[in-house]
């Protein structure tokens, strides 16, 4: 049942309504500000990248460009890229060299 004249329409159902979509436009910037905030305050501003352990010793002049951990190994890749292999203690156990 639709008037067809907007001038039919009962006065306390037009206020019902302009109080339905106010709420429902604070609700949905009140959401939008809740996901804004989580985004910022949940995700970090850069990725934290694990540090070298200080047990392993590079040898001269190599500096890592990346490093990875499997089990009781720690393996290295260098700048001047050579692949170093160390045990967990620091002990380096096997250096192969790659060509790029």
């Amino acid at each position: 049942m639709t008037p067809s004249d907007p001038a039919e329409v009962p006065v306390p159902l037009l206020r019902f309504l302009k109080l339905l979509v106010t709420a429902l436009a604070v609700t949905m910037i009140l959401g939008l500000v809740a996901i804004i905030w989580l985004l910022v305050t949940r995700l970090p501003g850069a990725p934290v990248l694990p540090a070298l352990p200080e047990t392993i010793q590079l040898p001269e002049g190599a500096t890592a460009r990346s490093f990875s951990f499997a089990d009781d190994r720690i393996v290295v890749l260098t700048e001047d890229d050579r692949v170093l292999v160390y045990r967990a203690d620091g002990t380096l156990i096997g250096e192969t060299r790659i060509t790029p």
